[in-house]
């Protein structure tokens, strides 16, 4: 798994990093094969959804052993099921290593099939946390990021200095409207909202209209 560099860790104090797609990785212990498969799951549904998805896919597999978080840090929505296996041995520890990775909105599921050699519960646990770790170890991430929508609308001589002003303060332009002045609908990072309405109301000496439209969204950003 990427390391987020020092740089973004105040941002990511406000922000997290999330799987940017899905990604898998197989591990064979004692004949055993666990197949890791990682994405990004923003609702409880979304991670269900995900979950039932693999078990169609693997039908013939001995175990699907889930387990997600969704949010990050302090507000967090977690789950895991050990599938049959016995307590303790599979989904906790897959859940304490997605806990310890720092990253949020994720889901797992470990699919096993049994190679007739019997591991043990300390064998267990260890394959099925080696699993999760090798698919984290593959994992792109994005940041996702708390930012905010607004409405700005302003006149033509200003525009192309607006765009400018808009990409320094990391927004980014969603739509724009041509009538007797030009609307732009934007997100900008929440963070960088207070400073980036001054900039936009000195630019074009006050004459810059902002509306908020969506006070609180979330996006993601590469990492």
């Amino acid at each position: 798994m990427a390391k987020v560099d020092d740089n973004t860790r105040s941002e990511i104090s406000k922000s997290f990093p999330v799987p940017a797609k899905e990604c898998r990785a197989e591990i064979t212990v004692s004949n055993s094969r666990f197949i890791a498969i990682a994405a990004p799951a923003f609702t409880v549904e979304e991670a269900r959804h995900f979950i039932q998805r693999i078990r169609m896919e693997f039908p013939d597999a001995t175990h699907h052993v889930p387990a997600y978080l969704i949010g990050h840090g302090s507000t967090i929505i977690e789950h895991c099921h050990d599938d049959g296996e016995p307590s303790g041995t599979a989904g906790k520890p897959i859940l304490s290593v997605l806990k310890g990775s720092g990253i949020g909105n994720i889901v797992v599921v470990v699919v096993r099939y049994f190679g007739g050699t019997k591991l043990g519960s300390g064998g267990l646990v260890k394959a099925y946390q080696h699993a999760v770790k090798a698919v984290l170890a593959d994992l792109p991430f994005a940041i996702q990021v708390k930012a905010c929508e607004l409405e700005c609308v302003v006149g033509y001589t200003d525009y192309q200095n607006s765009q400018r002003l808009i990409e320094r303060y990391d927004g980014s332009i969603i739509a724009e409207n041509f009538a007797e002045r030009v609307s732009l609908q934007i997100q900008i990072p929440l963070s960088n909202k207070p400073d980036f309405e001054r900039s936009l109301r000195d630019l074009t000496s006050g004459t810059a209209i902002i509306h908020t439209l969506k006070p609180e969204v979330f996006v993601l950003r590469p990492a």
